[in-house]
């Protein structure tokens, strides 16, 4: 029959309206949040390759993201967020291959200054390359023929 959703939702509205009313004294009590429910970013550092997938899915450029390559591997040195422009859509979480990219059910985001709602969850510098056993004694020569002196060789 036509007009079945209609009436049930405004039963749902008007048993709501006449019902009980529920309130939380917040600051001191907290209601249970769902386990899908979209808060405050957190980002595992040590899953995160640096692909670059999470910032290409946001369609507000909200994510910010600088890598820098250390020898053959990528490393995340800074990712910042601009929550004022955030939509809490998920397409950046659902397109992180590595599940290092999650909502957390933290609500409490709200800040007095504008320029105090970056969320900044990396800013550090690249680590040194690591040498290899077969790269040392290359180093070794480069840095003394640099330096003026002839590398010794014996044999």
């Amino acid at each position: 029959m036509f007009g079945q959703g209609l009436l049930k939702g405004l039963e749902i509205t008007w048993g709501r309206l006449f019902g009980k009313k529920h309130t939380v004294n917040y600051p001191y009590k907290r209601i249970e949040m769902f386990p899908r429910f979209h808060g405050r970013f957190q980002l595992d550092v040590d899953k995160c390759i640096a692909c670059g997938l999470c910032v290409n899915a946001c369609p507000n450029k909200v994510i910010e993201m600088e890598r820098e390559k250390v020898g053959k591997k990528q490393f995340l040195t800074k990712y910042v967020m601009r929550i004022e422009y955030c939509l809490f859509c998920g397409l950046c979480v659902e397109s992180c291959n590595r599940d290092a990219l999650r909502f957390t059910n933290v609500i409490d985001m709200n800040q007095y200054r504008r320029k105090w709602v970056r969320l900044t969850l990396v800013d550090r510098p690249a680590p040194e390359a690591e040498e290899t056993p077969e790269e040392a004694p290359a180093k070794a020569a480069k840095a003394e023929a640099a330096a003026g002196k002839a590398p010794d060789k014996e044999g």
